[in-house]
């Protein structure tokens, strides 16, 4: 635990808002990350429907699990830390401020309900499904997980005759889309510091990257370096805007570079994402029999698509399969497609970054030899940022100096520590064969793209026939 503010109580599990039997919580769920999570009947009415349960099967990392065996922790219990730490915020903002700023029961269901529904929509295999299956079988479509998190809430309440009022809904919806281009009423809202808690529009600290992180971390044996229960101990509502002293800087640096270290050593892992592609692949392929995509238009149809639909096609007979088994008895046979190299796009070229496609490699290869075709070829566009794209973080947050002053403001770049990052995105190229055959003449082909395109190749991981020719 980080040291606790001046002035303020110490953050742990004998002072959480859970003085349980004054507040009617009726049962205790113990979390390997939280310790035990109380929960009062309205919640378990949402967490016991075969909706929210389908979250069990629903791996919080998608398919990393097969190169970090201890990933398999599920969007289920990330949903219950989230829940908890949302009441704790919602709760320690009120012990802290009294009456100043008004919080009231509606407020805490509001933000603890968020905060347990804000995946309910959630897509198979992480953001995969999402991000790259979905763009593939349904051109130019515009949906999202959190516009299927409030259908679903929606389904929820009228198919188990959940006794809510419309108001409660209203705001837990409003809530779910608030950091996403969905939401709306921004200018309007009455307290927006609440909207801020779950999911945060405005600067990107908030209690789902509190959870996923620490979790995620946990799961996957990594360090995890910045304090969350100290950001959670010290901050403080200044006009409508949740900040944080100006001392916490660094912590919540660590915050953003610790996410990004996530993206870089885990999500985006070279083998976690040839095993994604494959993954792709094989839904593509099997969506027209089967179709997979076709139960994003219903809530009813929806909930019962987890990640046991590769189960599914993997024990299917179906002859309309066959592709679609044989991808992913390559996956468990660890028949990967082949990682050739990767390139980070310079610098100064970000901004008119266009993706790379398969069709860019084929066409960069030199006359001669094995030709290749756009099938043998994978492409993946890796976006690795601090939550804000190219801009700072730190520039949307809010800070003040002590607990007497009622004036915030931001720390600009020339007051931190010079060892903190000049550059706030990296964009990766990374290029697979298909064909473990075709590895060298996919590599090659990549360069001469590189050389087209920059002036200059990656060498950072070099083939087997590029070894002997330098030998």
């Amino acid at each position: 635990m980080g040291a606790s503010c001046d002035g303020d109580f110490a953050f742990s599990a004998n002072h959480s808002y859970a003085s349980s039997q004054d507040m009617g919580f009726t049962k205790h769920i113990h979390d390997n990350v939280h310790g035990n999570i109380y929960l009062d009947p309205l919640f378990l009415k949402f967490i016991d429907t075969e909706q929210f349960q389908r979250l069990r099967d629903l791996k919080q990392l998608g398919m990393a699990h097969m190169v970090y065996p201890g990933a398999v922790h599920s969007r289920f219990e990330h949903s219950l830390g989230v829940y908890w730490l949302a009441g704790e915020a919602v709760h320690r903002l009120k012990m802290k401020q009294g009456h100043g700023l008004g919080i009231d029961h509606f407020d805490m269901q509001t933000v603890k309900l968020a905060g347990l529904l804000h995946d309910i929509g959630h897509g198979p295999f992480s953001h995969l499904f999402e991000r790259e299956f979905l763009p593939e079988v349904e051109k130019g479509i515009d949906w999202s997980h959190e516009q299927m998190s409030v259908e679903l809430v929606d389904y929820i309440v009228d198919e188990h005759h959940i006794d809510i009022d419309s108001d409660t809904m209203k705001r837990v919806k409003e809530m779910i889309l608030a950091s996403s281009k969905y939401a709306t009423n921004k200018s309007t809202r009455e307290k927006h510091f609440l909207y801020d808690i779950v999911a945060n529009g405005r600067n990107g600290i908030d209690v789902d990257k509190f959870d996923y992180i620490a979790r995620d971390c946990r799961a996957c044996g990594l360090g995890c370096n910045f304090q969350y229960k100290e950001l959670m101990e010290c901050m403080r509502v200044i006009g409508d805007d949740i900040c944080y002293p100006a001392k916490s800087y660094l912590n919540i640096q660590k915050l953003f570079a610790t996410r990004a270290d996530l993206y870089r050593t885990v999500y985006t892992h070279a083998k976690v994402k040839a095993i994604e592609l494959m993954v792709v692949d094989a839904l593509v392929s099997a969506n027209s029999y089967l179709q997979i995509s076709s139960h994003i238009q219903d809530p009813s149809q929806y909930w019962k698509l987890d990640d046991t639909i590769l189960k599914t096609i993997e024990t299917a007979p179906d002859q309309e399969l066959k592709e679609s088994r044989d991808l992913i008895l390559r996956i468990r046979r660890r028949d990967l497609y082949q990682f050739c190299n990767e390139y980070a796009v310079p610098k100064e070229k970000l901004e008119n970054f266009r993706k790379v496609t398969a069709q860019d490699i084929v066409c960069s290869q030199r006359n001669g030899g094995t030709a290749l075709r756009e099938e043998d070829v994978v492409v993946s566009n890796v976006r690795i940022d601090l939550t804000r794209g190219d801009s700072n973080p730190l520039d949307s947050i809010k800070f003040f100096k002590d607990y007497e002053s009622e004036e915030t403001f931001s720390i600009p770049d020339n007051r931190i520590s010079h060892l903190l990052p000049s550059s706030y995105q990296d964009m990766i190229v990374r290029v697979y064969s298909k064909k473990p055959e075709l590895v060298g003449v996919v590599s090659e082909a990549f360069e001469n793209f590189q050389w087209k395109t920059y002036g200059t190749t990656a060498q950072v991981h070099a083939t087997p026939e590029k070894k002997k020719r330098r030998a």
